[in-house]
């Protein structure tokens, strides 16, 4: 499959004059557009969207919809969907794991209340053997976000780790902190990252990005870290797959950096590819037939079209995909 770097500049272009049109666009045409991408409205949505998929040789990491809170006292609907949702992946069998993100716990506003709400719902993960994904947010939180994780595994629940974005400066070192800090227990989902931020502190250029991007997942497989690789991007799978094959990885291959241990249920042998619903499937399946261990980003919840404005308004380059998939949508098979 090609990228053709030469149109990416023509991308942030297209995407803004997308993104001017929003607010004058039908709410139900967005409606439309965004099913591809968000499972549904409720629990039960999402759990037939990954039983259908899980006949492909997919697994899954399930998002609810919402970040941010403005009070705390909006944690209480969190927690619950969450508790729901680990429920529901016992109860209907389903190899799948959650992502929260640490702002809709409260994070930004009370920092030691986001930990017992965040300790609370993992500890009932671990109790079921599910991982937990802290998902990053924008650079305000990310050093915070690390702290949770560490502070979770200080409390002797290592069935959680967080996400890294490879276009910003200090990811290299957090790779080695994560890795040093946790011995031989870190586990990282690395992306190029969705939050535009400023040059100050992060590389800025479609093929800057993506050099950089490829170097964190060297490092990550050099850490003896699992290393959940998220990308929809050809030159990161690619250049992915080689890094795995050079240090000895690959499917149904013992992961020797860290004496052959297993990372637990639901896991690969060291590493997974990870793609959002409804985003290059054909990839996916590919991968999956090939052996690799690949899972599916499924966000569901009520909250669909402020998620959707909220994505596009941090990156108007996904309005051109979804452009792109709903104009020509054999280029974007879900």
């Amino acid at each position: 499959m090609k990228v053709c770097l030469q149109h990416r500049p023509h991308m942030g272009l297209a995407g803004r004059a997308i993104l001017a049109m929003m607010p004058i666009t039908p709410k139900f045409f967005i409606r439309w557009v965004a099913k591809r991408y968000v499972a549904g409205p409720d629990l039960s949505s999402a759990v037939e969207v990954m039983k259908k998929i899980s006949r492909e040789g997919a697994c899954f990491t399930v998002d609810v919809l919402g970040e941010e809170i403005s009070r705390i006292e909006e944690v209480d609907f969190f927690f619950d969907e969450y508790s729901s949702l680990i429920d529901a992946i016992v109860e209907n069998n389903l190899d799948a794991n959650i992502s929260l993100k640490p702002t809709a716990f409260g994070l930004l506003i009370d920092y030691d209340a986001a930990l017992e709400n965040i300790e609370r719902i993992t500890r009932k993960a671990a109790e079921k053997d599910i991982f937990v994904r802290l998902d990053m947010e924008d650079h305000r939180v990310t050093q915070l976000t690390m702290d949770v994780v560490l502070a979770m595994h200080g409390c002797g629940l290592t069935n959680i780790g967080t996400v890294l974005q490879g276009r910003l400066f200090r990811t290299i070192q957090d790779i080695d902190n994560l890795a040093t800090s946790l011995n031989g227990l870190s586990d990282v989902r690395i992306c190029k990252g969705i939050y535009l931020e400023s040059a100050d502190i992060a590389h800025v250029g479609y093929q800057k990005i993506v050099d950089a991007t490829n170097t964190s997942i060297d490092c990550l497989l050099d850490s003896g870290t699992y290393t959940a690789i998220a990308s929809h991007d050809m030159p990161v799978i690619k250049h992915s797959l080689k890094s795995i094959s050079s240090r000895g990885m690959g499917p149904g291959i013992e992961d020797l950096r860290a004496g052959g241990k297993s990372w637990g249920a639901g896991k690969g042998t060291g590493y997974e590819f990870q793609m959002l619903l409804g985003v290059r499937g054909n990839v996916r399946r590919k991968l999956s037939r090939d052996g690799h261990r690949t899972r599916v980003y499924v966000p569901y919840g009520e909250r669909w079209y402020e998620y959707s404005l909220r994505r596009l308004r941090e990156n108007p380059d996904v309005a051109w995909h979804i452009a792109k998939s709903f104009i020509m949508p054999w280029t974007n098979r879900r």
